[in-house]
């Protein structure tokens, strides 16, 4: 389809849309993930039924934008698409799988019996861990560089296991986290707020170095990475939002307005993000496989375009309907105590 402007710029175009979708998915479905890996710290079945009734309603809309990323890298950069799940089989199934556990889990365990649910609570206590972590070694795997020769991928299978992709995988188990605490003290109150709210500031800090130490250890993975992160009129405008982030959560984290610190935590995910994309860039497939070598055909690439500006609207307004409908805090009922308890 001709949109009337270059192939460079539909290529820049086709980077953007899939960046964007691989972000929106990091904001929603990290907090489900993170939500998740949190049933470990709450054994209370009230603290967990309340857990999940704020998952229920936007999970599955949640990972709606993986799909999307996952298609759109298919048809905007099939070399990348390739080369990148080519490298990183494993880590990738390992996900896949987790997901279908831990949405499994969600949908099923207030449904179960008791010895029942506890299996299903922890599929989704593992689930979710092992997704958050798995994301985050193909990140690190991608970031670390993977071997190819501009079509297809010439490694031997296992250079995602490594210190730096796990380090990754950390990081970002520790960032959705985060998230989920902070989603808890926005949808529920009481006890349950209380000790997400006393739980944040710890994992508000370890998220922090975790992400200072990620962006330093990628400028020296490569000249290339430490050459953009020295772009000081990029790099210190990202790193003052971060920054004001960070002080903002720790002054809002008490706040009466509980989606404040959720709020605060997505802006430092969002600066996170931007500083990574910073050192990769034009790189799809660090370090030499750039975006017009890795990029379909500009017809295709227009083609596809189409489609997104159509469906990241729709996607994006099934969202946020979906949590206007569902906003406000959830609470644990008599009735929901007695259909829990009861033999089935």
């Amino acid at each position: 389809m001709d949109w009337g402007i270059s192939a460079g710029h539909i290529q820049l175009l086709a980077a953007a849309a899939l960046a964007f979708s691989m972000l929106i998915y990091a904001l929603l479905d990290g907090t489900d993930l993170g939500t998740g890996m949190l049933y470990a710290f709450h054994r209370r079945e009230e603290d967990r039924h309340v857990m999940t009734l704020t998952l229920l309603p936007v999970w599955d809309g949640n990972e709606t934008w993986l799909v999307l990323a996952g298609g759109g890298m298919l048809a905007l950069f099939p070399a990348a698409y390739s080369i990148f799940f080519s490298a990183l089989y494993v880590p990738a199934f390992a996900m896949l799988l987790a997901l279908v556990l831990r949405g499994m889990s969600i949908e099923y365990r207030d449904h179960a019996r008791l010895e029942r649910r506890r299996l299903l609570d922890t599929m989704l206590m593992g689930g979710s861990a092992v997704a958050a972590c798995a994301q985050g070694v193909m990140m690190g795997a991608l970031i670390q560089g993977i071997p190819n020769d501009g079509t297809h991928y010439t490694g031997n299978s296992w250079e995602w296991f490594s210190v730096f992709p796990f380090f990754c995988g950390l990081a970002l188990m520790s960032g959705y986290t985060l998230l989920g605490t902070c989603w808890l003290i926005w949808r529920t109150e009481q006890s349950l707020q209380a000790r997400a709210r006393r739980r944040g500031l710890m994992l508000g800090a370890v998220t922090l170095v975790s992400v200072i130490v990620l962006v330093l250890w990628t400028g020296a993975l490569h000249p290339v990475y430490r050459a953009h992160l020295q772009q000081l009129r990029f790099t210190l405008p990202l790193g003052a939002v971060l920054l004001i982030c960070a002080i903002g959560f720790c002054r809002l984290l008490h706040s009466r307005v509980s989606m404040l610190p959720l709020c605060m935590a997505l802006g430092g995910v969002m600066a996170s993000f931007g500083l990574l994309l910073l050192a990769l860039y034009p790189a799809v497939i660090p370090p030499g496989l750039l975006i017009p070598q890795a990029s379909a055909p500009a017809r295709s690439q227009g083609f596809m375009l189409t489609g997104f500006a159509l469906l990241i609207p729709v996607t994006l307004a099934y969202n946020t309907y979906g949590f206007w409908v569902f906003r406000g805090k959830v609470r644990f009922s008599r009735r929901a105590s007695a259909r829990l308890s009861k033999p089935k």
